[in-house]
């Protein structure tokens, strides 16, 4: 099927924190829709069947619990009524932006997915309900070509969201295509929990994903192409990840993934926005991993000096690391629980310093998650301190085979090239109880080969 995902430069109110009427939130939220208006066209033209646009692309970001008020549409979260906005805009108050969102999938003759702020009254029997009457949700809309509203989520896991709520279940929301199937959507910080994401795929055998977000990139282990291609590879489904385009913000990084394939989009030097179509399989198989070429452990080697054991921070978690020095070797390293392998081969010496690190704790800033992380990283200049940094360029080019006895089975295999491009491991898998990524010549210089694991039980 042909799926196109839009990177959108959001026009963004100066002052978020100040009120404003109705009418002045309307008048900016549709100058963005005008913008989605010309990429539904393009984007029809060129043959897609859906559409996706970002987390917070039409009314941005920054706003308190009242400021957003006015930016708020409302929507019935009911399976019950099928409402077809752009047909039937007088049957609820309140839904501009379902309106237009509804007319622009009509018109185009096209699935589309888009986030928007809704907003629901609530009463006090309803023990969760916030002391000012009503729930505001960071909302996930999906209408058929037919402009007929098909699913609604609500974002489960925000990340500082002040001016909205968390509902109080987790949505397992997806819609029925004819080309494609089912669709699941979940939202940006939702990606890296449990609940509702990794349950949703499983529970329902989901192969396609709407993902609309607005990630700010964190190299080396989360940067949002990075992450989006982890994901759909250690799931094997195909993801539509639209990401908003603010580079001074750290913002950018969209796709269209598959399993063994990746259209993406990250641009950190220029300002617009971005329109992706590309045609992809239907997910249907499980994803074989080639058990062919895996390491056996590697073999204590007497009386040879050991690389030096060294600290450093990496995404604010303190990493223990080993030095790869050389043009081959095997190392490895421990922290708690975990120990990592790696094997390796530079194809090409160059005066760079990469280290071996190992993580296996709670990460506790700017979210608290368990991870377990084995990590080959280029560091950011020659000394050990600066090994955890975040670096865009790389040349060296190395074969590795990397691996780790990880306790849970979500493992997102990283695999990052200079310039944030991606590339594909060769095999990966299970064997032995390790978990093992291997790559013979990256396209272009390494930056991060790593293997992710979430241990989801421990958060």
């Amino acid at each position: 099927y042909v799926a196109a995902v839009y990177e959108h430069e959001s026009i963004l109110n100066p002052t978020p924190a100040a009120l404003v009427d109705r009418q002045s939130a309307l008048k900016l939220m549709g100058r963005n829709l005008d913008i989605y208006e010309q990429q539904a066209v393009a984007a029809a033209r060129q043959g897609a069947q859906i559409i996706v646009f970002p987390e917070d692309g039409i009314h941005g970001f920054n706003f308190t619990r009242n400021s957003i008020y006015p930016y708020l549409d409302f929507v019935l979260h009911s399976h019950s009524v099928k409402w077809n906005p752009c047909k039937e805009p007088y049957l609820f108050n309140d839904t501009e932006v379902l309106q237009r969102l509804s007319c622009m999938a009509l018109k185009n003759k096209i699935f589309l997915v888009a986030n928007l702020g809704t907003k629901q009254p609530c009463e006090q029997p309803d023990p969760h309900c916030p002391s000012d009457g009503r729930y505001q949700f960071n909302t996930n809309v999906a209408f058929n070509d037919d402009g007929m509203l098909v699913a609604t989520y609500r974002k489960h896991n925000l990340y500082f969201e002040y001016a909205f709520d968390t509902p109080p279940e987790p949505d397992y929301k997806f819609f029925d295509t004819p080309f494609a199937g089912k669709f699941g959507m979940f939202t940006c910080f939702d990606i890296l929990f449990f609940e509702p994401a990794v349950n949703l795929i499983k529970q329902y055998n989901l192969k396609q994903i709407a993902y609309p977000t607005a990630w700010m990139n964190q190299l080396p282990l989360l940067s949002a192409v990075e992450f989006q291609q982890a994901f759909a590879t250690a799931f094997n489904i195909n993801i539509l990840a639209a990401n908003i385009h603010h580079p001074t913000l750290g913002m950018t990084g969209s796709g269209i993934y598959t399993p063994g394939k990746s259209f993406t989009y990250h641009n950190m030097e220029s300002y617009g926005g971005k329109l992706i179509v590309a045609e992809i399989p239907v997910v249907t198989t499980d994803y074989e991993t080639n058990l062919d070429k895996i390491p056996s452990r590697v073999s204590e080697k007497g009386n040879e000096q050991l690389p030096p054991l060294f600290y450093a921070e990496m995404m604010y978690d303190n990493f223990t690391f080993v030095p790869v020095w050389g043009e081959k070797g095997e190392l490895q390293v421990c922290a708690n629980t975990l120990c990592c392998y790696l094997n390796y081969q530079k194809a090409v010496l160059t005066d760079e310093l990469y280290a071996l690190g190992v993580f296996d704790g709670l990460h506790t800033v700017h979210g608290t998650y368990y991870v377990q992380a084995c990590a080959l990283v280029k560091c950011g200049g020659l000394s050990f301190s600066t090994c955890g940094q975040e670096v865009t360029n790389a040349t060296a080019l190395i074969d590795f085979q990397l691996w780790g006895n990880m306790s849970t089975p979500y493992i997102f295999p990283l695999l990052l090239t200079s310039g944030i491009t991606l590339d594909f491991a060769d095999h990966r898998g299970w064997k032995n109880n390790h978990y093992f990524i291997s790559k013979n010549r990256t396209s272009f210089g390494l930056l991060t080969a790593a293997l992710y694991g979430r241990w989801y039980e421990k958060d």
